[in-house]
Formats: C-alpha cells, sequence, structure tokens
C-alpha cells in the first residue's frame, strides 16, 4: 500500500524489518526448543541468541544472488552468529518459518482492526444516544417513507460495528493465530513435534494439526473476506453520509476543516472527500478478498502462487482497512449535523409520508384495506403530481380534508393524530434501550 494511506503502527506490521524480526525469533526459539530435546547443545543456543541479528539491506543484497529470501535471511544471520550457526532452521523448510510469522503478522494486524472497530462502535454509540429524540425523515430507495430518528443512523452503525468486532475477533482465533513447524510435507520427519508446540506457544499461535508444507490458505482466504466485509460496513456508513450531504438534503456533512479548499475551481464546495475515499478503499479491499479465495487452491502439499499474490493482498487490506476505520471515525465523531434541514425535509412531501398510518386509520374505521388503498393513493398521487411539477397545491392532509370519502371517516382531531410524526415512533425506545446495554 501506498505511504498515503498507510499509518505507521499498520505499516510497522508489514514492513521488511519487523517480518526478519519475527522470523529471527521463530529461529531462535525453535533452537531453544532442540536444545531442550537435546538435539543441540545448550552453549550453542546461548550463542546463537546472543548473536542472532540481521540487516534488511545485506538480506536483500544476498537475494539478489540467491533468488531465495528464506536463505538470504539464513545466510546474513550465519554472517552474525558464526559457527553455531549450523544449528539454524535445522530440520525445518522454508514454510515454517515464514507461514509461521505471516499468521503472527496477521494477528499483529488484526488486533489493531479490533481496537479500530471498537473505537468506531463507540463513537456510534454515543452519537445514537445523542439523536436519538432528533426527528428526520427515513428513505427506502431513496424515496422519503416514514419519520425515524437520526439517532437510528448511528444505531444501526453500532450495530454493524458490534457484529464486525465479534468476525473479527472469531477470525483472529480460527484463521490467524496458527503455526507449523512440521518439515518438508507436513511429516516432522526431520524435527520433532515438540520444536513446532514450544514456538507456537511462545508466540501464542496454535499448532495447525496438519499442515502439508503450509498452512492451508483457507485461514488466509477467511481473514481477507472478514476483512472485505468490514471495509464493505465502512463503506456503507460513508455512502449514508455522502448522501445526506448533497446539497439538495444537506443534513449532515463531514468536517470541514480550517484552511481546507473544496476545489480548484469553485470556491464554494464542500465536498464529501474523505468519505469517498472510504468508498474508494473500501473496493480495493472487497477486489483483494478475491485473491485470496483463489490461492487456496495449489498443487499437491505446496506450491507457491500464493506466494507472491498475498504478500501484496495481505499487507494491502489490512494497512486499507486500518486507514479508512481511522478515516471513518474523524467523520463519525465530528460529523456536522442539521436537524433544521432535516426537519424541512420531513416536510418536503407535503405529509405524503403519513400515508400508512392513513391506510391503517381508514381499515380501523371498517373500510376493506382495498378501498382504503384506493382512497389513500389517489388523493397521495394529486400531491405527488403538484410536487413534480413544483406546483403549490394542497398538502396531503388538505386533500383528504378536501374527499369526501375521506373527511367522513376521518375528523380533524384524528388528523391531527394520524399527521403526528412522533405517533410513529412510540415504540422506538426500545432500539435505544437495547443500545444502552451494547459494550465495545
Amino acid at each position: 500500500m501506498i505511504d498515503r494511506y498507510t499509518r505507521p503502527e499498520m505499516g510497522a506490521i508489514w514492513s521488511a524489518q519487523n517480518k526478519f524480526e519475527i522470523w529471527k525469533q521463530i529461529e531462535v526459539l525453535a533452537c531453544e526448543a532442540q536444545a531442550e530435546l537435546g538435539v543441540i547443545p545448550t552453549e550453542e543456543v546461548v550463542q546463537i541468541r546472543a548473536r542472532a541479528a540481521f540487516e534488511v539491506e545485506r538480506i536483500d543484497e544476498i537475494e539478489r544472488t540467491t533468488n531465495h529470501d528464506v536463505i538470504a535471511f539464513l545466510t546474513n544471520m550465519a554472517e552474525h552468529i558464526g559457527e553455531s550457526s549450523k544449528w539454524v532452521h535445522y530440520g525445518m523448510t522454508s514454510s515454517d518459518l515464514g507461514d509461521t510469522a505471516l499468521c503472527y503478522q496477521m494477528t499483529q494486524a488484526q488486533d489493531i482492526i479490533i481496537d479500530d472497530v471498537r473505537r468506531l462502535g463507540r463513537i456510534c454509540k454515543r452519537r445514537a444516544l445523542e439523536f436519538k429524540d432528533t426527528l428526520c425523515v427515513g428513505r427506502t430507495h431513496g424515496i422519503h417513507a416514514e419519520p425515524m430518528t437520526f439517532g437510528m443512523k448511528f444505531g444501526s452503525w453500532a450495530w454493524a460495528l458490534k457484529r464486525a468486532e465479534q468476525r473479527l475477533l472469531a477470525t483472529r482465533q480460527y484463521s490467524c493465530a496458527w503455526g507449523a513447524i512440521s518439515g518438508a510435507v507436513g511429516s516432522y520427519s526431520n524435527i520433532d513435534p515438540f520444536v513446532e508446540q514450544y514456538v507456537c506457544e511462545k508466540l501464542g499461535l496454535t499448532p495447525d494439526p496438519l499442515s502439508t508444507q503450509v498452512i492451508a490458505r483457507d485461514r488466509h482466504a477467511h481473514a481477507l473476506a472478514v476483512l472485505a466485509t468490514v471495509a464493505a460496513t465502512a463503506e456503507s456508513i460513508a455512502l449514508e453520509i455522502r448522501a445526506l450531504q448533497k446539497s439538495d438534503t444537506l443534513e449532515a456533512e463531514e468536517p470541514f476543516a480550517v484552511g481546507q479548499k473544496g476545489s480548484s475551481a469553485m470556491p464554494h464546495k464542500r465536498n464529501p472527500i474523505t468519505a469517498e475515499r472510504v468508498c474508494g478503499l473500501a473496493r480495493v479491499v472487497k477486489a483483494n478478498a478475491q485473491v485470496g479465495f483463489d490461492d487456496v487452491a495449489l498443487w499437491h502439499e505446496r506450491d507457491i502462487s500464493h506466494s507472491s499474490a498475498e504478500r501484496v493482498v495481505l499487507a494491502d487490506s489490512y494497512i486499507a482497512t486500518d486507514y479508512l476505520l481511522s478515516k471513518l471515525e474523524w467523520i463519525l465523531d465530528g460529523l456536522v449535523t442539521y436537524p433544521a434541514n432535516m426537519l424541512a425535509n420531513l416536510d418536503r412531501t407535503r405529509g405524503l409520508i403519513y400515508s400508512s398510518r392513513v391506510l391503517l386509520a381508514l381499515v380501523d374505521h371498517g373500510m376493506l384495506r382495498e378501498e382504503a388503498y384506493t382512497v389513500v393513493q389517489r388523493n397521495a398521487m394529486k400531491v405527488w403530481d403538484d410536487l413534480q411539477q413544483a406546483r403549490p397545491g394542497l398538502s396531503y392532509r388538505e386533500q383528504l380534508e378536501a374527499d369526501p370519502e375521506a373527511a367522513a371517516l376521518l375528523p380533524a382531531a384524528e388528523l391531527d393524530a394520524i399527521f403526528d410524526p412522533w405517533a410513529f415512533l412510540a415504540r422506538v425506545g426500545v432500539l435505544f434501550e437495547r443500545l444502552e446495554g451494547l459494550e465495545f
């Protein structure tokens, strides 16, 4: 991932320095385990631990000749360790080192994403309760539907993020935190299973119960799929912010910093560029998940067709997800809201949003549902036609009062109750009671 979208902590996890540091740790731990088994003399392990070191630049230099990154790393380590280096990587194969380290990197990265989601979830819960009594119009298919509260939007996002947190936690355990040090085809031909158990325990990983030469990539595919789901959730939130920021709607907008410029040509513009960036990077993360699925199928016990691809998509997906979640956190924590515009939009269709309550009231008065629907719709369409043509016209209530069939059953007092937006929300309190118990 390019530096523009890389936060330092996450970027450091996917750096060559961190990867080789984990490789060094695994090799030293494996030597310790071999010493406990009596395979390696204890004094040799003391030397290995004391002298183990590497330089990324030197590894790169050696790899240009060897065309093998693990051999280049081991050669560089041997330059520091000396004679005792003969015991490093004893009985192991390249994937024992690379796959175990990669899974450990994934757990490091997963922890950051989990923290990101939790922070975002706490913001959404707080702002949901902040706006629980702020009226706005709900929209289905992009069309005004019924009244709701703005807090419900934040509340739905909070629950989506809770689901994301649960998926991420499960994925950390079942798809990320694995290790394998089992030799060339996973048969422990030249290494005792104790070494694998020892190394994994020290790293907080679980030994793969049966690896071939590699840790099966269905785990990695699942991790990428969950990241894609998290990114899709973030995208859905950002897309809603973008829709609410349209000039024709303007119920909310992302923060606009002091000194920020919206357009090189149009100085009046305040564009939702950060929300758009979230949506754009989500596309990258979602697309990368497909590569993870393609990496699952390998020839026999192992090939390396997955290796080059996952070096890109794993790092990029974690880095991009971390970045877009941080941007979404900034947006939602500082989201600017316009309750007056929400109320204006609520009334924009001249009362058409109360049609469902009119329908039910007519049914309550004994009218058949189909007959009632006809009365409700014909009056609604008259108002709708006026709106379409930008004609002054009657409100929906006034239209009903002018309709003899509707007016005969719906007196003024009942219309007052029908056209009260809060009448839709008599039971909405239960949503916020549930939200109160949500913990991140």
